[in-house]
Order: structure tokens, then sequence, then C-alpha cells
């Protein structure tokens, strides 16, 4: 059986390639162009949301529990932009997050064990300067994963009471099949963009 370091390595093989996420994309209209503004890139994952956040001129911090997933992202990165970059290989729980414009966290912290979930969101929230965004995903209870005791997922209650504090700027609701990586499954995603007050 694959450990965990080959399987997301044989899921980064199956992504490669892919345009940058449409919520990163959204998110980062709403803010000023031209400044140097600092994210974190949060289950950062093959890098193509970060490469798209240097192109744009923003340093980054990425972290992935899986370190090959930051070694294939440090070998995107070109020499002369390596000062705008910095990494960890942690889990969710291990992290400590610096002050920051963005938190981007796609279809990531749902991995974080429910045990330390309102530990990372505290984290989460300290971490965002006021005017700051997070944009990312939750998982809803009818997702097909939802019986997987060592992730975390949430009615739409529960989201929209983590972001007490926030405006939130965009909340889709996702509750329908549709393709992964590994196949067909029943998909429960709840996505928000939101700036901190």
């Amino acid at each position: 059986m694959p450990d965990e370091e080959t399987k997301w390595d044989e899921y980064y093989q199956k992504t490669q390639g892919r345009a940058p996420r449409q919520l990163l994309l959204d998110g980062l209209e709403k803010f000023p162009t031209g400044e140097s503004l600092h994210a974190i890139d949060l289950g950062c994952g093959d890098g193509t949301e970060t490469i798209e956040l240097f192109s744009r001129g923003w340093h980054v911090l990425a972290v992935d529990r899986a370190e090959v997933a930051i070694k294939r992202l440090t070998g995107k990165i070109p020499q002369e932009a390596q000062s705008r970059l910095k990494t960890e290989v942690a889990k969710f729980e291990e992290i400590t997050l610096p002050q920051t414009d963005l938190i981007y966290a796609s279809f990531s912290i749902p991995f974080c064990h429910p045990s330390h979930f309102l530990e990372l969101w505290e984290k989460i929230t300290n971490a965002l300067s006021s005017g700051g965004r997070f944009a990312g995903q939750f998982f809803g209870v009818r997702d097909s994963w939802a019986n997987q005791p060592d992730m975390t997922f949430h009615t739409e209650e529960q989201v929209r009471t983590l972001f007490a504090g926030f405006e939130i700027e965009y909340f889709h609701e996702e509750d329908e099949d549709g393709q992964s990586a590994s196949g067909l499954k029943h998909w429960h995603v709840f996505t928000v963009i939101a700036r901190k007050v």
C-alpha cells in the first residue's frame, strides 16, 4: 500500500498543468494592485496558486504536510524570486502563522483533524490583518467523505458562525455529484471569501 507521500505525488501528477483556481483569482481581484502584499497558501499542493501569487508580486508562505509538495513548488520558483517565498512542511496543528493579508486554503483545511480544527481556525483569524481576507473551502456534512473521522465537516450554520468578525464577500454551497482525482463522488462544499473587519 503506497505511503502518504506517494499518494500525494500521484495526485499532483494527475492534476499537473491545471490553471489557478477561480477562487484565488476572484479573491485577488479584491486587493489593490501595485502593493507589496503577503499571502499564506495553506495546503499549497503542487504550488499552482503560489506561482500565480508570485506572478503578481506577492510574498508567500507555502505550507503543506507533504514534503513532495514543497519540493515540487520550490523547483518551479525562479532563483531571483526565491526571496519572496517561505515554505513549511507541517501538519495544520503544528503550524505558526505570521501576520498576513490573505490566507488561501483551497480544499485543504477540511483535512485538519476535528480535535484541532478550532485551534487552527483561531490561528487563521489571528494571523489575518484588519482588512485581510480568507479564501477557501469547507466540506459539508453530506459530502461522500463525511464518514472520515480524521477530517472536519460543517453545516452551513457552523461555517457562517466561524466568520463572526468578518464581512462575507462570497458564499457558495455546492451539493452535487462530481469528479475528483480518484473518481466520482458527492461533493458538499462551502466556498467562502471573507474580509476581516
